[in-house]
């Protein structure tokens, strides 16, 4: 077997077993993982082989079976080792490590191939803006139904008592709750009623704010 250093020693997961070799691996970024193609293990099925046999003939084979154990160990590590070396052969087309982080991430959802580097250093502009744009639309929907909350409360106690009243003699506005005009002295706070449904009306109304008769008419 060649001598070559071999890559993705830390995100990956051993999914193998003494009948063969599979390795999962993920992205440093998402997390997302890729599973290898299993890779049947003949050492693995000898070794089942001699358990039977071993089992049936009640320990002749016992003694067999420990010699041979420690070499089963050591070709079996041997044996995963190819494997692995193998399976990432085979997932090495897949992801990409960022020359800026060293972090291994997926080509197909982390990496930015016009930049050359992952997603986290060189991150998609027009994604961030589209995000960006995003979060901006969430915060005036917010604000909004802020002060949509702030406009029940005033129409909820009372906003016409806010309301800057004008002179019905003159005409001049004055200042709420004023029983007199601050101009001509004309009383502003009169007892009217409307005339058609009985409704209390505010000085100088044209309408019935209940029954929308004319006043006056």
């Amino acid at each position: 077997m060649s001598n070559t250093t071999i890559e993705f020693t830390r995100n990956y997961s051993d999914q193998s077993t003494n009948k063969g070799f599979q390795f999962e691996f993920f992205c440093d970024r998402c997390g997302n993982g890729h599973r290898t193609h299993f890779q049947a293990n003949t050492l693995g099925t000898v070794s089942t082989l001699m358990d039977t046999a071993n089992s049936v003939f009640g320990g002749l084979f016992g003694r067999a079976a420990d010699l041979s154990e420690r070499a089963r160990s050591a070709a079996w590590e041997r044996a995963h080792d190819a494997a692995f070396s193998e399976a990432v052969k085979e997932i090495r087309p897949l992801f990409a490590q960022c020359p800026n982080c060293s972090s291994w991430v997926c080509r197909k959802s982390c990496w930015n191939d016009q930049r050359g580097l992952c997603k986290n250093c060189a991150p998609d502009l027009g994604v961030t803006m589209s995000a960006a744009q995003s979060r901006k639309a969430v915060e005036t929907a917010m604000e909004n139904a802020a002060m949509s909350d702030e406009d029940k409360h005033i129409v909820s106690s009372g906003w016409q008592e806010t309301l800057t009243a004008t002179c019905p003699h003159c005409g001049a506005p004055q200042a709420a709750h004023t029983k007199f005009c601050s101009e001509c002295g004309g009383k502003l706070q009169s007892e009217a009623h409307c005339t058609e449904c009985g409704a209390k009306l505010p000085p100088g109304v044209k309408f019935c704010g209940e029954c929308g008769h004319k006043v006056g008419g």
